[in-house]
């Protein structure tokens, strides 16, 4: 697996089951309903931030991550990362990759930190592969997310120092 700068032309890829991920309404914030021109520009960053796929030997994109300062001035020490891997190249270890090349990006950078503002409860291998990697949660959110099979439930904060 390799992981590179993603460009535009990856968007093709990435679209379909950033789409799905989305609209299942499992595991991000975002509109159920998010039109593809407004995902892209949400997940396509510019410098110095950073969008990353990961891809096979055959170029065949399985999966994604965006990294960036996670808030602004004062606060802009502390980095942010978000992740979709497509559900048909799960469990293969892309997540855990993705994971760890943004926290390498991090340390390399300079941040002193990564955040994860909003890490559903109920993605219990999101929260375990962060938490192998070093992520502690903070604190939780009750009923910070509305699931569309286990109704409210809580939105984790994460950290890792780095």
């Amino acid at each position: 697996m390799l992981i590179r700068e993603a460009t535009t032309e990856d968007w093709p890829a990435i679209w379909p089951f950033f789409h799905e991920i989305v609209a299942a309404g499992e595991t991000f914030t975002y509109p159920l309903d998010l039109g593809e021109e407004e995902a892209r520009s949400w997940w396509l960053l510019e410098s110095p931030n950073r969008t990353v796929v990961a891809v096979d030997d055959d170029g065949t994109v399985l999966g994604t991550a965006k990294m960036n300062t996670n808030h602004m001035g004062n606060g802009s020490h502390i980095a942010s990362a978000s992740y979709m891997v497509d559900p048909k190249h799960s469990g293969q270890g892309v997540g855990r990759a993705l994971c760890g090349y943004t926290l390498d990006w991090a340390r390399t950078s300079g941040f002193r930190a990564m955040q994860f503002n909003a890490v559903v409860e109920t993605n219990v291998h999101a929260v375990k592969l962060y938490r192998s990697l070093g992520f502690e949660i903070l604190g939780t959110l009750p009923e910070g997310f509305n699931h569309p099979e286990k109704g409210f439930v809580g939105l984790h904060i994460m950290h890792c120092r780095l």
